[in-house]
Parts: C-alpha cells; structure tokens; sequence
C-alpha cells in the first residue's frame, strides 16, 4: 500500500536514529544524559548539532536549523524536527514508546509541540534576552534565532592575516 506524497525514506524501517542536540545548552545536555541512560528498544547516537561530526554525517542539513531546534535522523535518511523529533525518540525508548503513540495523534501532537515550545522559551530565558554567543561562530539573537558568522568576520567584514 503506497502513501500519497511518501518518499522513499518514509517507507524505509527505523533501526537507528540520530539525536542532534545543542551541546552548550544545559537543558540539551541534562535530556542528552537522560536519554542514554533510558532502554532503547531503537538504538540512539547523540550527536552535538552543528559539530564537525555532523556536518560530516549529514552534509544535507541545514546546520544552523538543528541549532534552532531538536533534529532527529533515521538511518533509511528520514529527518524528523521539533515536536515530530522528540515523538520519534520517545517511540526509540522502551518505557515511552506507548506515550510516543499517544503524542502521535492529533491532540497529543499539540501538546507536543507545546512542550518544544516551552523548552524554547526556557532556553531563550537562561540567555536574559542577551545575545548568547559560541565558540564556533554561532550566536543565538532572542526572537530571531541562530546566526552564524565565521570567527573573525563580525559586521559584515571578515579581517585576514
């Protein structure tokens, strides 16, 4: 039975999924913790977003975007974000994977993505409103989102040795 609008990778099987999460955000790394001590009935790599690692893995992403918000990829290429995300890695675990099932309906699906949200906002709240700036040349602008200029190449111009 074929899906009207179904891709190849939607009719592809799960039997590993990738968790890209924001590893400079306390509630990214407390979940990424959590998860890895959890039974998993579909094994789970966590990755940090916009590393080195993914962007060799999965050089289709958009990087910037898994910043922004929890991504998720499925081996078969399947690439799940925000709310669909976290129900796909709850549905990995053995002890959530019925919860999984329920977030996946309709009224579930709305309280998941009023969890995404709430989380969001938290994350934007630990920043005071200030611009939270990494390391690797990403800064997050609350209201606006992920940015990233190259180190060195703040206001539009980049300065060379």
């Amino acid at each position: 039975m074929s899906e009207v609008g179904a891709t190849k990778a939607d009719r592809v099987p799960v039997r590993r999924l990738t968790v890209l999460y924001d590893a400079e955000c306390a509630l990214c790394a407390f979940l990424r913790d959590w998860l890895v001590r959890q039974p998993q009935l579909v094994p789970l790599e966590l990755v940090p977003a916009a590393s080195e690692a993914a962007r060799r893995r999965f050089p289709g992403l958009d990087h910037g975007a898994t910043l922004d918000e929890i991504t998720v990829v499925g081996d078969g290429g399947q690439v799940y974000r925000s709310a669909a995300a976290w129900i796909v890695t709850l549905w990995a675990l053995r002890e959530h994977r019925p919860l999984a099932h329920r977030l996946s309906t309709p009224a579930g699906a709305r309280l998941a993505r009023g969890a995404v949200l709430a989380a969001a906002k938290w994350r934007g709240a630990q920043w005071g409103g200030q611009v939270y700036r990494r390391t690797d040349g990403w800064a997050y602008h609350p209201g606006q989102g992920w940015t990233y200029s190259a180190p060195g190449c703040d206001g539009g111009s980049c300065v060379t040795p």
